[in-house]
């Protein structure tokens, strides 16, 4: 009688225990990702620490990240003037609508061009990379705003860049990646294509919506060349408008014209406005980032 022995399969033994080598990379790339991560950092802290310190300690002081002495009069300042006020209203509502009006436009434009029976769809296509290569450059662009009526409007600086080319083809990518069984069953309970678009396409579109609302807003509320050139009323200046100002030229001279009782101080002024500049896109980012990754995701790579 024979008997069969089972043979079981020998494991394999990984060594967890990495190289030399290996060691010394992972220890290169932590050095170098710590120091470009204090790189960006510390300029910051620097910012927010200078916004809370006195006069004389920013002018004596160079480099410092923790203030000797908190003071808020750069905010009082800031707040208790219409000036600055009026400038952060402007910058929020400007941002609010020309983040709706891009990405409405955006999206109504992709959606067509992802149907590929649609008529003329290869030459408007081939249009829209055409001015990925090709612009028309600042100073057409600027006759283009004058001759339409829009100088010192606020659609100046939302109309000229409503749609941004390369956006435009990822979200048209993602459209195409939508399964064509949703629309053809909405169509048969009597969509149209509106009804399937606003009912069907954007609801599944939310992390798209999402990625691409951030973009939008981050440029609108960081240009400021659009204000620069069109925008010629101090009372109309946006947020950004007024940063350069108080960075570039002196602080109390720059608004003297609009606010002649308010004598700010000079250096924390300055900090302080960046701060505040910075902190509605550094509030916001977090909430997105979810969205923002799966939106890049599923709209630039192709399964």
């Amino acid at each position: 009688m024979t008997t069969m022995t089972e043979t079981k399969p020998k494991k394999l033994s990984v060594n967890n225990n990495s190289s030399l080598g290996s060691r010394i990379f992972d220890t290169l790339n932590i050095v170098v990702l710590v120091g470009l991560a204090l790189v960006t950092v510390l300029p910051l802290v620097y910012v927010l620490a200078a916004s809370f310190a006195s006069e004389p300690e920013i002018a004596s002081r160079p480099f410092f990240l923790w203030p000797t002495t908190f003071v808020t009069e750069a905010y009082e300042y800031i707040f208790a003037t219409p000036t600055f006020v009026r400038s952060l209203l402007t910058t929020i509502i400007v941002t609010a609508v020309g983040m709706v009006v891009q990405v409405m436009l955006t999206f109504t434009m992709a959606y067509p061009l992802a149907k590929r029976y649609l008529p003329g769809r290869t030459l408007v296509l081939n249009l829209v990379i055409f001015t990925m290569v090709f612009t028309g450059g600042m100073i057409p662009t600027y006759l283009v705003v004058r001759d339409l009526g829009l100088l010192d409007s606020y659609w100046a600086l939302i109309l000229p860049l409503a749609i941004n080319p390369f956006y435009l083809i990822i979200v048209k990518s993602f459209f195409q990646e939508l399964p064509q069984a949703l629309e053809e069953a909405a169509r048969i309970d009597g969509c149209n294509e509106m009804g399937v678009f606003f009912r069907i396409v954007l609801p599944l579109s939310k992390p798209i919506i999402a990625t691409f609302s951030l973009f939008y807003a981050v440029a609108i509320w960081n240009d400021y060349m659009s204000p620069l050139l069109y925008i010629s009323d101090p009372n109309k200046w946006t947020l950004q408008i007024l940063v350069r100002q108080l960075t570039n030229t002196d602080a109390a001279a720059a608004l003297a014209q609009m606010d002649r009782t308010w004598v700010p101080p000079e250096q924390g002024l300055k900090f302080a406005v960046i701060v505040i500049a910075t902190l509605p896109i550094l509030f916001f980012y977090p909430f997105l980032q979810k969205h923002f990754a799966k939106g890049v995701l599923i709209g630039g790579v192709k399964e």
